[in-house]
């Protein structure tokens, strides 16, 4: 009987502990883009490691986000923005909506990914990089021959047989556009993206979305990225990985604190566990390449050198154009863009 009662006085006061813990948790809603495989993985160690704080988090693609964040200007929803693109943070700083600060650890980052202000208004966690999905089945079917550049998706032999992202939804479809804008000059891109739009079957709505439908069948080339491109080459898709010779745009995701916040202090604890090893360790099941500086070890399927495969890429040139080069994208390009759901 003694024993019962220990038992049920200790049972009594762990529930009172786990009460006090739930009591005293902060709330935060977190924004992201992240794929949905990635986020609950990260988010189940981040509530590990901080049980006080509870986190609501709204995911959705890169370009839905920014378009939501910024309708919420006045009336700002979210806490905190991780995973989504470093150029829509940027968008989000020149608005005046990121409350600056520098994360505990932050030295321990290439400086591609930390915005130039001190303190930062924002930091990465990893690149992801413009890569090809070309199923070798159907491109052997069609007497096709994989590209090897951006170029060689303008020849005739492809049209009907290409997909790629549409920038003003995907982040992916927009590092591709500014990055071509960068590679070959604002007039040749146009040009460039005119012949390709000729072989174009859909634009998706999606970054990942033409590697998986390469992967599947239901495309010969994807434009897609190296992540999505790595899982379906594990999956068993029947897809070469290809990073075009002129090179390949990339881009960030990384994370902000809004302005305004009520919960700083907690926005500043995920933050800091953001730009943690432990954190960018995670970043590496997916990404080849990462902020934390010599951690980064290779991602099956894909190649040890990504890092030289990057393009220069100005990311305030990209954000601070953002707006101009989609207005003219879809002027020229909306048509084949699939319905939104």
């Amino acid at each position: 009987m003694h024993k019962r009662k220990s038992f049920l006085v200790a049972a009594s006061v762990a529930s009172l502990l786990s009460s006090a813990v739930l009591a005293q948790q902060t709330e935060l809603t977190v924004y992201t883009a992240v794929e949905a495989v990635d986020l609950q993985r990260y988010a189940d160690t981040f509530q590990k490691a901080h049980p006080e704080i509870k986190i609501n988090w709204v995911r959705d693609s890169t370009g839905v986000m920014t378009a939501k964040l910024l309708a919420e200007k006045n009336n700002p929803v979210a806490d905190v923005v991780w995973g989504v693109a470093a150029t829509s943070l940027l968008l989000l700083k020149a608005e005046g909506m990121l409350e600056p600060y520098e994360p505990k650890g932050v030295e321990n980052l290439d400086p591609r990914f930390v915005d130039k202000d001190s303190p930062p208004s924002w930091t990465g966690m990893d690149a992801y990089v413009a890569a090809l999905c070309y199923n070798t089945v159907e491109g052997e079917k069609l007497g096709l021959t994989p590209p090897k550049s951006w170029k060689d998706l303008t020849k005739p032999e492809y049209k009907g047989h290409v997909v790629m992202p549409n920038p003003a939804s995907s982040g992916t479809g927009f590092l591709d556009v500014s990055g071509w804008i960068q590679m070959f000059g604002e007039d040749d891109a146009w040009t460039f993206m005119d012949a390709l739009h000729e072989n174009i079957a859909a634009y998706t709505h999606s970054g990942s979305k033409p590697c998986k439908m390469a992967g599947a069948g239901e495309t010969v080339i994807g434009v897609s990225f190296d992540f999505p491109a790595s899982n379906a080459k594990e999956a068993g898709g029947p897809i070469d990985i290809i990073f075009p010779s002129e090179g390949s745009g990339w881009e960030s995701e990384a994370t902000a604190i809004i302005a305004g916040t009520p919960n700083l202090e907690a926005a500043k604890t995920l933050v800091d566990w953001s730009v943690s090893k432990e954190a960018n360790e995670m970043y590496n099941g997916s990404f080849a390449v990462v902020a934390y500086k010599g951690i980064a070890k290779p991602v099956p399927h894909l190649p040890d050198d990504i890092p030289s495969k990057m393009i220069d890429n100005d990311l305030e040139w990209a954000a601070n154009n953002r707006m101009a080069i989609i207005e003219e994208w879809a002027k020229r390009y909306d048509s084949k863009s699939e319905p939104k759901n």
